[in-house]
């Protein structure tokens, strides 16, 4: 009976190593599950080798080698580790994918041309080990965190942000404007990008991240107009945590990366900032993560029309056929133009929520609009959510983003002096 239960362990273990490695695209209605089991696989491959390790030596001492189906479940677990050591590979060497990237829209020289005070901005010490060993610790005795300010207290927490800061404190410091994904329907804003705000809160900039009313409670434009009330929040409050109000660059991943672009690229749009349209909500820059960027599907980069269905129903509440400038209206692909901000658009070829074709399209049509850089990471074998928690490809990409930020900022320097 042993050698049986380990034959199914072992499958069980090379069945998600071989979703992180080639996610099935078909079913679509499995993707929700193709995608936990590649993303905590893929980002994790060290821990799941450790527990099938604890798990292989368990069974060999329970006699699972004393028959054939015992020898087999270790072949398959063997083969299974060969693939996660690959898994691992290909998320360190995204360092060479992101320098290649940084490259080719800033030029060879483009650390050469940052302000000597933004270097010494971006010279953060290390991370602590302990989040190298614990990927799912965010806390950083360098950073200070207040936490659930009011930018629209109507709304209860939906209407709640975050100051990440330096501990030791900041004067004017660039700003980070963190937007959370989820579907437009759930999410937190202290449930993503962690990694992110404390790197650069470590590097001396202070960030924000927001909440913002939910689907199917809240019908689309609430989502970014409530965005657009947390960035006005900024403009008038982040000087009393050291952040300068004049620079400010928006973040955010799959649905937050969606909502990052758009208002990146609506600055001022009195249709979104009904009540405040004369606040001023453009931004020095954006870097979406795995975003969605066309409600429409006018390039057919979605496989089907499953998240048409879901915008129909819970997030546009009204069909496409009759109110297709709606649709258009809430598409960051459909508002591209020359005056967009500098983008750094992240996106992995394993994405089985958001398809990379889409990111490659977006990216493509901005390149020939924008007159401003636009970046684009394509990260091999990358699922989506990949940088929510700490990894060696988390790692790589936020250096990529400081490195990118550093040098936007260091152009806004140069262009004030």
């Amino acid at each position: 009976m042993v050698p049986w239960i380990f034959l199914a362990v072992s499958v069980w273990g090379a069945l998600f190593t071989w979703v992180a490695i080639r996610p099935p695209q078909r079913p679509r209605w499995l993707n929700v599950a193709v995608f936990f089991a590649g993303w905590l696989t893929s980002e994790l491959a060290l821990h799941h080798v450790a527990w099938q390790l604890v798990a292989t030596l368990a069974f060999a001492l329970a006699g699972a080698l004393s028959a054939w189906p015992g020898w087999l479940g270790l072949a398959i677990t063997l083969a299974s580790w060969a693939g996660l050591v690959a898994s691992l590979r290909a998320g360190r060497r995204a360092d060479a994918v992101v320098e290649r990237s940084l490259v080719e829209v800033l030029g060879p020289d483009y650390a050469t041309r940052v302000r000597p005070e933004v270097s010494r901005r971006h010279a953060a010490p290390p991370a602590p080990r302990v989040q190298r060993l614990n990927p799912f610790r965010f806390q950083d005795a360098e950073v200070r965190v207040v936490g659930d300010l009011a930018y629209a207290p109507e709304h209860g927490r939906r209407g709640l942000l975050d100051v990440y800061a330096p501990r030791e404190g900041a004067t004017l410091a660039p700003v980070l404007f963190q937007i959370h994904g989820g579907g437009w329907m759930i999410g937190d804003k202290r449930q993503q990008a962690q990694p992110l705000l404390m790197h650069l809160a470590r590097c001396g900039w202070v960030c924000v991240a927001a909440n913002y009313r939910l689907s199917p409670k809240a019908t689309f434009p609430d989502h970014v107009v409530d965005c657009k009330r947390a960035l006005r929040w900024i403009r008038d409050h982040v000087a009393e945590y050291g952040g300068d109000p004049e620079f400010v660059v928006a973040t955010g991943g799959s649905a937050g990366g969606h909502l990052s672009s758009l208002v990146a690229l609506t600055a001022n749009d009195p249709a979104f900032q009904p009540g405040f349209e004369a606040a001023d909500t453009r931004v020095e820059g954006c870097v979406p993560f795995y975003g969605v960027y066309d409600f429409t599907n006018a390039y057919a980069t979605q496989p089907d029309d499953g998240i048409l269905k879901v915008l129909e129903r819970y997030i546009m509440k009204r069909p496409i056929a009759t109110h297709r400038a709606d649709y258009e209206q809430a598409s960051p692909m459909h508002r591209i133009h020359a005056e967009a901000p500098p983008f750094f658009v992240i996106h992995g070829t394993h994405d089985s929520l958001a398809p990379v074709a889409e990111a490659r399209v977006f990216v493509e049509r901005l390149r020939k609009t924008s007159r401003a850089p636009v970046g684009y990471v394509e990260l091999p074998a990358a699922q989506h959510a990949f940088e929510v928690f700490h990894s060696p490809r988390t790692s790589h990409v936020i250096r990529a983003v400081d490195r990118f930020l550093a040098s936007v900022y260091s152009h806004y320097l140069n262009v004030r002096a």
